[in-house]
């Protein structure tokens, strides 16, 4: 099982809805979350991509250095930057971190967005884009030389002179509910990804995007999006839950359902059905609040409970087929070592860091001085 965590480049803060316990998000602040991602044991992070958010790639570059094992899954997207360029900098990328470059394929959901950026084509058509930008990226990543005619690249003699270190590419992940971006998962991806469903919703998606990679002859690994609150006692996650939201009222969520209602993703529309916009019952699975996705586009569901219901979960949808979990948490810093410290010892993790015995001086906290 690997555990990512979530940098993020859009802002933080203890709340949601609100600029009250806000906290400006610069280099230093991004510094201090990866490198706890870093020490703490985490496989990686995720960056998120969009407007709102500063440059993913950017942000990573300068995080490489100050890093020694954590793994970047950082977005390209297509048609906003060609294939070519994007397996340019993505080999670049990879060289120079020492193969620790993950791939987030990003066809995005927001119209109006995506128009801002140029981009003016339908859902059913951004994915058909998506399909042949993946063709010729992976081709090219691959060391082949790509000549590739489609409705909507024309690629001559597409190759990369300087290769990436993980063969025979960097692995693409890759999330989308629509029934084209399934059938593009099966035929591109090496891990798709799905937001935090209740278990029955996503052993589905599991179960149908399986089925259209082994039509393809290919087989897939699986990952979730989740934000997680993880306390000591129960009673204590759930007051947590109710915090993180005390300030959002009835008109942000109304502004916020608004602006997703405008968006033709089907994985977003998904998020929205859970809750409706209604506070009032946002429990909607053991454990699994829908709390956040009242004002947050995106990921909306956050498991809730004490370490032992929260890793319960968590195997549960293991057991369904997912091997990769996105984390993450308000604020970012702070519950990065909160998940750490309180969830992962009763988790089958890959690359916990291990710590020495010490006669004399401990790492444990205030035993020492004790």
């Amino acid at each position: 099982m690997q555990l990512l965590w979530f940098i993020p480049t859009h802002g933080d803060g203890r709340y949601l809805g609100t600029a009250t316990g806000g906290r400006a998000v610069n280099f230093a602040y991004l510094r201090q979350i990866a490198q706890a991602v870093d020490d703490l044991g985490f496989t990686g992070a995720l960056l998120p991509t969009g407007r709102s958010c500063e440059d993913a790639w950017i942000v990573a570059s300068t995080l490489v250095s100050l890093t020694r094992q954590m793994r970047f899954l950082v977005a390209i997207r297509p048609g906003l930057v060609s294939p070519g360029v994007a397996a340019r900098m993505a080999a670049t990328f990879d060289r120079l971190s020492g193969g620790r470059l993950l791939i987030n394929v990003v066809t995005g959901g927001d119209p109006v967005e995506l128009a801002g950026d140029g981009l003016h084509l339908d859902h059913d058509q951004r994915y058909e884009l998506t399909d042949e930008f993946l063709a010729v990226w992976r081709a090219i990543a691959s060391g082949e030389l790509a000549n590739f005619q489609g409705d909507y690249l024309n690629i001559q003699d597409g190759k990369l002179l300087f290769p990436s270190v993980q063969k025979p590419h960097p692995p693409l992940w890759f999330g989308g509910s629509s029934p084209i971006a399934q059938n593009i998962a099966a035929k591109h991806i090496d891990v798709y990804l799905t937001w935090g469903e209740p278990p029955a919703q996503v052993a589905e998606k599991i179960a149908t995007v399986r089925r259209l990679a082994q039509a393809q002859g290919r087989t897939l690994q699986f990952g979730i999006r989740l934000h997680v609150i993880v306390r000591e006692t129960e009673s204590e996650a759930w007051d947590a839950a109710n915090q993180l939201i005390r300030y959002v009222d009835d008109e942000a969520i109304s502004i916020a359902q608004k602006a997703y209602a405008r968006m033709d993703s089907v994985g977003q529309r998904r998020m929205t059905q859970l809750h409706h916009g209604d506070r009032e019952a946002l429990e909607i699975s053991p454990n699994l609040g829908a709390g956040v996705g009242l004002v947050r586009g995106g990921a909306g569901t956050a498991l809730v409970g004490d370490p032992q219901t929260v890793a319960n979960r968590i195997l549960e949808y293991a057991s369904l087929g997912i091997e990769s979990f996105i984390l993450s948490g308000y604020p970012h810093l702070e519950e990065a070592y909160r998940v750490a410290e309180l969830l992962f010892s009763y988790l089958p993790l890959e690359n916990l860091p291990q710590v020495e015995q010490q006669h004399v001086l401990s790492p444990f906290g205030e035993i020492v001085a004790n």
